[in-house]
């Protein structure tokens, strides 16, 4: 989880962009290393496998003020799209603070997305760690496509909810960013929560900030 470095008066943040290979998570990252002022950014570290590439770059925000007189640098880094690269994925699972899962929109890549959405369910299992529980955001890439799936079959399959057990949060909660959904909200007898979600069209650049907000947000709200 999040590191404090007390020389630098930074509190580091760990954000990992998960999901199918060839989805769209270099390219978010590409985005976002391109638009950061290089005053603000490290060096992009760039890991090549056979078929993809691992890459890992940190930035500190200008922006975002500060928590306790700390900075908040964020570490971005994405995983191997390939299941068979998975004790990569778990690696560099280790230890995050949020996480950004990158579908693909295509309505022939679904089983893909399910296959790595369920890859990380699991693997963020196997540290303790409930995915319901830290920051997490979904972004529906690839929207421009003829092919693209509908929202609603996306959400169906990758984010039907999960129950809400702690008292203090059944609420009904409106998503911000979609007018008349809900992050929070009562399913018959049960409460039951959401991922926020956004669609991007990462080649253009269209929702990567707004996803990197929304994840960078739920981040700093768990550490305020």
């Amino acid at each position: 989880m999040s590191m404090i470095n007390y020389a630098s008066r930074e509190i580091n943040c760990k954000l990992v962009y998960y999901g199918p290979g060839l989805g769209g998570k270099t390219t978010n990252l590409e985005h976002i290393y391109g638009k950061v002022s290089p005053n603000t950014r490290g060096k992009m570290i760039s890991l090549a496998t056979e078929t993809e590439r691992t890459l890992f770059f940190d930035f500190l925000p200008v922006d975002l003020g500060t928590i306790r007189g700390f900075k908040t640098r964020f570490h971005l880094y994405t995983v191997p799209g390939q299941v068979y690269y998975n004790a990569s994925r778990k690696l560099i699972l280790k230890g995050v603070d949020g996480l950004v899962f990158v579908a693909d929109s295509q309505i022939e890549r679904m089983e893909a997305n399910v296959e790595s959405m369920q890859n990380l369910y699991d693997n963020m299992a196997e540290y303790g760690y409930d995915l319901t529980k830290i920051p997490f955001v979904i972004q529906y890439n690839k929207r421009d496509l003829p092919n693209a799936a509908p929202i609603k079959d996306l959400q169906a399959s990758l984010n039907p909810g999960w129950p809400i057990e702690d008292a203090a949060r059944h609420k009904q909660t409106p998503d911000p960013a979609h007018p008349g959904e809900n992050l929070i909200e009562k399913v018959g007898a049960d409460w039951m929560g959401k991922a926020a979600y956004h669609e991007a069209v990462a080649v253009r650049g269209d929702g990567v900030f707004d996803t990197l907000k929304a994840v960078s947000k739920l981040v700093l709200k768990t550490l305020s």
